[in-house]
This record gives C-alpha cells, sequence and structure tokens, in this order.
C-alpha cells in the first residue's frame, strides 16, 4: 500500500464534482470518479499568467479546487486526486512525466513537469491523470497493456520506452505522444521544483499561454488564447476565436469558472493577441 497522503473532505469534494455513489476501492469508483473530475474540474493556469504563482500544499490545493470552484493544473489537480483515491482506500503512487505534446521531434528534451497517478486493483495497474488539460483521458488507462484503449473522446495507447511508458493519443490518423511517465514512485517533495518551474520559468508553456480545458460526457471544451474548439464524441467540431467579452463568457459558462474582475486586463491581452 502506498504511504498515506494528508487527508481530504470526500463530502466536500464529491459534491463538488457531482459523485453520490459508493466510496469503496473498486474500479467502478474508480471510472465513476475519474470521469466526473474533469467535467466539474476545470485544467486551468491563470494564476500562473497572473504571477500569483502556484501553492500545492493540500489546504491551499483544497480552498482553490472545492471550496473557491476554480481549476487547476496537473499538480492540483493529481494532488487532490490522490488524496481522494486514498482515503476511499485506493492503492495510488504519485508518478512523474516528461511532457511530448506539441514538442517537434527534434526538440531537446523538456524537464519532467507533469504528474500522474497509479492506481493497482487485483494487481493490474491503472494510471489515473485528471490534469492533462485538453487531452485529458476520461477514465483510467490499463498500464499492462499496448493494445488501443478506446475512451468516450480519445483513443489511448501506452508505449514503453526504457524506464518509462509513453502514452499516446490517437489525433485523427495518427499516434500523438503525450508524455513519458517514470515507472518509479514519487514522494510529494519531488513535485516542489517541478510546480516552482511551471508556475515561474520564463520558458513554462503557461507563462504565456492561456490554456483552459474541460472533459464532459458531452463534448471536450478547450481554450487556447483566444481560440475556442468545442469536440464532440461523434467527431464534431466547433471552433471559433473570442474577443474579452466572448472570453470571459467561456470561462464562466463553458468552464464553470467564477471570473474575478481582477481577470479582465489579462483577458483584454489575451484577446488582443495575434495567433
Amino acid at each position: 500500500m502506498a504511504a498515506q497522503s494528508p487527508t481530504v473532505d470526500l463530502d466536500a469534494y464529491c459534491a463538488r464534482i457531482g459523485y453520490d455513489g459508493p466510496r469503496t476501492p473498486t474500479l467502478e469508483t474508480l471510472r465513476a470518479v475519474h470521469e466526473l473530475h474533469p467535467a466539474a474540474i476545470p485544467f486551468e493556469a491563470i494564476d500562473v499568467m497572473l504571477d500569483r504563482g502556484v501553492d500545492i500544499s493540500p489546504a491551499a490545493v483544497d480552498a482553490k479546487l472545492i471550496t473557491a470552484r476554480r481549476g487547476g493544473y496537473c499538480f492540483e489537480q493529481n494532488s487532490l486526486f490522490k488524496r481522494v483515491l486514498v482515503a476511499m482506500g485506493f492503492d495510488v503512487e504519485s508518478l512523474l512525466a516528461r511532457v511530448l505534446w506539441m514538442a517537434p521531434p527534434d526538440a531537446p528534451p523538456r524537464p519532467r513537469t507533469h504528474m500522474g497517478l497509479r492506481v493497482t486493483l487485483d494487481g493490474v495497474p491503472w494510471l489515473a491523470d485528471v490534469g492533462f488539460g485538453g487531452c485529458v483521458s476520461s477514465e483510467p488507462l490499463r498500464m499492462d497493456t499496448a493494445k488501443p484503449q478506446q475512451t468516450r473522446h480519445v483513443s489511448f495507447r501506452f508505449v514503453p520506452i526504457d524506464d518509462c511508458l509513453r502514452v499516446e493519443a490517437l489525433i485523427g490518423e495518427s499516434w500523438q505522444p503525450l508524455y513519458e511517465a517514470a515507472r518509479e514512485p514519487q514522494v510529494d517533495a519531488d513535485y516542489e521544483p517541478a510546480n516552482w518551474f511551471t508556475a515561474t520559468h520564463p520558458d513554462s508553456l503557461f507563462r504565456h499561454t492561456l490554456m483552459v480545458a474541460r472533459t464532459a460526457p458531452a463534448a471536450q471544451f478547450a481554450l487556447m488564447n483566444r481560440r475556442l474548439t468545442i469536440r464532440t464524441p461523434d467527431g464534431g467540431e466547433d471552433r471559433r476565436v473570442l474577443n474579452a467579452q466572448g472570453l470571459e463568457y467561456a470561462l464562466a459558462e463553458m468552464f464553470g469558472l467564477p471570473v474575478e474582475p481582477s481577470w479582465r486586463p489579462l483577458l483584454a491581452r489575451v484577446a488582443a493577441t495575434e495567433d
């Protein structure tokens, strides 16, 4: 059994994601909360763009994602999800991954700045990851097979690479690498330097790109700066370019975020950018 993480208010979390089912450590429970979490708690790093930094301590994460009904990025999303799963009795280990998504094939290696989870059920390892933005899986993925795994929105597969597992998604007609997860489990302290880099380094994508995503059963919503994309499971796609007012509306109505007046100067700058 993995080391125990700090506790979480399960009642408040379940109310936040709209879950009222069993809290027993079964695959059915894992699948249910894994689908509801990214539908209710959007991926976003607005605080990074506002130079507020990101505090990944349990109290700060819970206050932001549960009480304030904000979203967060992987270190917030998956650290919260881990504590929830541990509180329900699951065997959970934290993983650290190198992001490959949208990187040119000849690009130098990026630092490991993504957090995922390995949940072991009856000896079977499952990848639980509710924090990979617009390409997040809506359900846990079985890690002991290389066969493609079709989810509601996207098909995924694992490719063994030395001491890592590369996670790939079928985008159109080709498999695209998302990240390479090291197999060795991590402790909470391992994420502090990765979070510091992601939240503060000038080369961090989140420092200069507005990225917001929500994956619900009916559709995936992805915002990249002023460009909004809505994809449905049947292959439908709607793309829009938003002005500042449209950005504020989308954040509130499509992503469920409590838009603050202090965000408006940022949204105006994003709306004025040229892609």
